[in-house]
């Protein structure tokens, strides 16, 4: 069985978190080695098979025998994958269900959550080869000029830094992501800022000579940290790091966020200078790209312009019912032809013009989902405008939400 077919069998379906599990290292997770001789569905029992919450899974195991090395990096991991771990809810009074440290890490070998010593922030640390194009591309665009500039919507590299006990991968430290739509999205304005910022990030990565080639909405995060206050579990991300309780949750309207494109496994990059050359391949999340042939030459940037033009069809415009705006973005930027797609910039572009129409209470409005009855509609609406009426006079007396 090739790894191609698995990881076109499971990159369609996995979530957010699980996104890397194809795209390995024999050594990090041994049962994948095996995956020639074995079929799809044992390689996959192997994977996600449940396992008592007292038992490490195999990539946990591996994490682990790590965490003495993270230490001296300045990253901690969570109290389950450190060495001599015993479950709390054996030798304590606190239930399993309650106990923080039975919270049992994601299927995702490459990927760990961990927290930064020096100031307490939770980070993603991912595992990866040091001369491979994803290394080489996130270091580009986490560079100090391309960090301070604005329009960069790549995921930052915050550390990274050679395994100890093998040259040749490193692990590469970057701010911890929450899926873009957890939680889901509340009001219009909240959709109006996030086609700006992942346009504007599409643009800014063109222009530095970088396709993406797998920009689907599983591989966009947001760094929600102002949305948590009191902080949330890397794993149960509705409760609080400890899991005394349900996280104090902000909307993204009042307090902002910012976007990001994370993984670039598959992704092309041309130096200043360079001819832009076309691609072949098939790879991706969003299987229905007209173009993606392992024998036919296509441009990656345009496939780039359609994945963005879908996510917003699959993500918002298809769950919605008053977000016909999206219509004209989403007919421009999945048209089969794609030497008939618009760029990034003329995208931004048109978009920004756009917002502008839009006032306080329309940006204040919630998403109505498709479905909805005459009934609940009424009800929720009302419910709705007295909820808002505090946002709107902050707005009146000069509190400009930062995500609106």
């Amino acid at each position: 069985m090739a790894t191609g077919t698995m990881r076109e069998a499971l990159n369609s379906n996995l979530p957010f978190t699980v996104g890397l599990i194809i795209d390995h290292d024999p050594a990090l997770f041994p049962p994948l080695s095996m995956a020639q001789t074995r079929s799809d569905a044992d390689v996959l029992r192997d994977l996600l098979r449940p396992l008592p919450a007292d038992t490490l899974t195999p990539y946990e195991a591996w994490w682990r025998d790590h965490a003495p090395y993270l230490e001296t990096r300045g990253y901690r991991l969570r109290p389950r994958l450190r060495p001599g771990w015993i479950a709390s809810w054996k030798t304590g009074a606190i239930t399993e269900l309650a106990a923080e440290d039975s919270a049992v890490s994601m299927p995702r070998p490459r990927l760990m959550d961990a927290t930064r010593i020096s100031d307490g922030h939770m980070v993603y640390i991912k595992y990866m080869g040091t001369d491979c194009q994803e290394y080489t591309i996130a270091h580009l665009l986490a560079s100090d000029s391309a960090q301070k500039d604005s329009k960069n919507h790549s995921v930052p590299v915050l550390d990274a830094f050679h395994d100890a006990e093998n040259s040749s991968m490193s692990f590469v430290v970057m701010p911890y992501l929450r899926p873009v739509n957890g939680p889901a999205f509340q009001f219009i304005g909240e959709v109006l800022d996030f086609g700006e910022q992942i346009l504007e990030g599409l643009a800014y990565m063109h222009e530095q000579g970088v396709a993406h080639r797998d920009c689907a909405f599983r591989n966009m995060g947001m760094d929600a940290r102002a949305m948590y206050p009191e902080g949330f579990h890397p794993v149960h991300d509705t409760w609080t790091p400890t899991k005394s309780g349900q996280a104090k949750r902000l909307s993204r309207l009042e307090v902002g966020v910012k976007y990001y494109f994370i993984d670039y496994g598959i992704s092309s990059y041309y130096p200043s200078g360079t001819q832009r050359t076309l691609v072949t391949g098939d790879l991706g999340r969003d299987r229905e790209v007209p173009e993606l042939s392992k024998d036919i030459p296509y441009d990656p940037f345009k496939v780039d312009i359609f994945i963005i033009g879908n996510a917003l069809r699959q993500e918002f415009y298809n769950l919605y019912s008053n977000l016909g705006f999206l219509a004209p973005f989403i007919a421009q930027m999945t048209r089969t032809e794609p030497s008939t797609r618009p760029t990034a910039e003329q995208m931004l572009h048109e978009w920004r013009a756009m917002r502008r129409h839009f006032n306080a209470v329309q940006k204040h409005w919630r998403l109505r989902r498709r479905g909805e009855t005459f009934i609940w509609t009424t009800v929720a609406s009302a419910v709705h405008a007295v909820k808002i009426s505090g946002h709107l006079v902050k707005w009146v007396c000069g509190k400009r939400y930062k995500g609106s």
